[in-house]
């Protein structure tokens, strides 16, 4: 039976390359996105070309019926076997003290609060040997001063989140892990308004260049997956020394 895994926010970037990735491995995938429905077309295209199952499904994680909807929607393919929480925000990059409220909140929202109704939703459904796999950040222990200190503290937040669900859901079998990516080329860094960030970051980053989306897909695909079955609990650093 193939395993069958929800991303959010897969249309695009880290959560695009795990949805490729995945389908290449044999997993039916369901793939949630906010807006972009040419994206997630193109993107459906590719999995449905690997002769898998998948389907998009338009979801605002933060709105907890739309979350329940888009995993009765994935269950329609199979037992849900696993979750990419990918779905995230940055807001313009700046001083702590020039924080928009409303930028906070935001973030808090899709960052976290979104992160927590779909993990519980997987959590309510999955069955021992599921896996979730939540997307945090290397910014959550660098602090990201002068940047985006409130957006290091939800993904903080996310680590811990992982910490706990594992230690809840191990009795279960059910294994929940993260990763923890540094500068990756993606759009986000445009919608934070420095879209040439991976190029003017490298400087600063050990191994001297960004990453890749399909890098951290690869890790992902990793925790998911039948060589990570003991691993659980566990923050997985994909950010080039960082």
């Amino acid at each position: 039976m193939n395993p069958v895994t929800v991303i959010t926010g897969g249309s695009r970037g880290i959560g695009a390359a795990t949805a490729r990735r995945l389908a290449h491995a044999g997993h039916h995938v369901a793939l949630s996105y906010r807006r972009d429905h040419d994206a997630a077309t193109a993107v459906l295209a590719d999995l449905h070309a690997t002769g898998v199952r998948a389907i998009a499904v338009p979801a605002d994680t933060r709105d907890p019926d739309q979350v329940t909807a888009l995993f009765d929607a994935a269950a329609d393919l199979g037992p849900i076997t696993g979750l990419v929480n990918n779905a995230g925000v940055t807001s313009p990059i700046g001083a702590f003290v020039d924080l928009d409220p409303t930028d906070l909140r935001h973030v808090v929202d899709v960052n976290l609060i979104g992160y927590v109704l779909c993990a519980q939703q997987a959590a309510l459904r999955m069955s021992s040997g599921a896996a979730i796999v939540n997307v945090s950040s290397a910014a959550a222990t660098l602090g990201s001063p002068g940047e985006y200190i409130h957006y290091a503290a939800v993904k903080a937040a996310t680590d811990t989140l992982t910490t706990g669900l594992a230690k809840e859901l191990a009795p279960r079998g059910i294994r929940v892990n993260a990763v923890a990516p540094g500068v990756i080329r993606t759009d986000i860094h445009a919608l934070s308004g420095q879209p040439d960030r991976p190029d003017t970051a490298a400087a600063r980053i050990p191994l001297g260049r960004a990453g890749e989306p399909d890098e951290v897909a690869a890790a992902i695909a990793w925790l998911l997956g039948p060589d990570a079955t003991y691993t659980t609990g566990t923050v997985l650093r994909v950010a080039g020394g960082l």
